[in-house]
């Protein structure tokens, strides 16, 4: 898991982010993306891909991770912004504004997939990268916490989706919600399995990256 930041390090980096994103795939919520730099040669025993993780246990490693880290941010992209720039463009500017929120500035961005982001300094794309990369899999665990939250705090909101247990990712009951309820406002309206339900609404023009913690 500490490969290419051992790598990095010995081509004369510093400072390496890992940079990953929670929620491309629901249908209602927002996309969340996760930066932190770890100290080098740092062990966190069993830290991986957020995905592989127990709720307990990301909540266990968020702790962790915020207590050893260097430097940790988080980045919230709103559900109208996906909308109007489509989702792989919202994860890219999740990404680089919590790459930006870092209090330290990395000389080197590992970024979980094979799209790069808008940022101008060093970077580098690792395909699975979350399973891969120390850095990238404490980012995950941050975006996935992070998005959790975000999403517990809608359904108090909104309790007639039981966002609290699906988190907005399209499941059975969940879109059996859409088809009663209609959409609220914090679906995804150009989504299928929202957009039919959507009743003359438009997309609307305004919205929010909003830049959650540092």
């Amino acid at each position: 898991m500490l490969e290419y930041e051992q790598e990095a390090g010995q081509r004369g980096f510093s400072m390496i982010a890992g940079v990953d994103e929670a929620g491309r795939g629901p249908l209602a919520g927002p996309v969340v993306a996760g930066a932190v730099i770890l100290p080098p040669g740092v062990s966190i025993p069993g830290l991986t891909d957020s995905k592989q993780l127990s709720a307990t246990q990301r909540d266990d490693f968020y702790t962790v991770i915020n207590e050893t880290a260097l430097a940790v941010s988080w980045a919230v992209v709103e559900a109208d912004v996906i909308d109007r720039i489509n989702i792989l463009q919202a994860s890219l500017l999740a990404m680089l504004t919590a790459v930006k929120a870092l209090a330290t500035e990395p000389g080197l961005i590992l970024v979980d997939g094979n799209q790069k982001t808008a940022w101008t300094g060093p970077q580098m794309t690792i395909v699975k990268g979350d399973s891969k990369s120390l850095s990238i899999a404490a980012a995950s665990v941050i975006a996935k916490v992070t998005r959790d939250r975000i999403m517990q705090s809608h359904a108090r909101t909104y309790p007639e989706y039981g966002f609290d247990g699906h988190k907005g990712y399209g499941c059975k009951s969940h879109r059996e919600a859409i088809k009663i309820h209609g959409p609220c406002p914090i679906h995804r309206m150009t989504f299928r399995g929202v957009k039919e339900h959507v009743q003359s609404a438009a997309i609307p023009s305004g919205g929010q990256i909003n830049l959650i913690g540092a």
